[in-house]
């Protein structure tokens, strides 16, 4: 199995950079022909949305259109594909950032019944609440 760093799996997505996009593709189609597995971690992905949103000027749309892409694709093993899915689905309606969206989402497969946050955003989707709120909860 073969692990990707964002700087590859960047390089593929954005075509970028000639010679390394060469060189990612080339790498992926020779691990396809071996059989052999090729592995994004979460915090890869992570990253890769923020490069993708941040240092490409993806819209949103976009941004999410791609890792929904990058799921689909038979070769790449993601990461807990579950929580990437739902983390998708939360941030596709709401204004809440991918990273807490995934936050969120991996905490609730872990099987927290909450997520404590200050972020304002984060805190309307369902499950992430302030931690004051938590606290009289918790005292309760």
């Amino acid at each position: 199995m073969i692990g990707l760093d964002t700087n590859v799996i960047a390089r593929i997505v954005l075509a970028d950079d000639a010679a390394q996009t060469r060189q990612a593709t080339a790498m992926l189609e020779a691990a396809q022909q071996r059989r052999e597995e090729v592995s994004l971690s979460l915090p890869v992905v992570l990253e890769l949305e923020w490069v993708l949103r941040s240092a490409a000027k993806l819209s949103k749309t976009a941004v999410i259109t791609t890792l929904r892409h990058l799921l689909e694709t038979e070769l790449l093993q993601i990461e807990q594909e579950g929580a990437l899915e739902y983390a998708l689905h939360l941030y596709e309606g709401s204004k809440a950032d991918f990273a807490e969206c995934l936050f969120t989402a991996k905490y609730r497969m872990q099987g927290c019944r909450v997520m404590a946050s200050f972020d304002v955003q984060a805190c309307k989707l369902d499950g992430v609440v302030l931690p004051g709120d938590l606290l009289e909860d918790i005292r309760r």
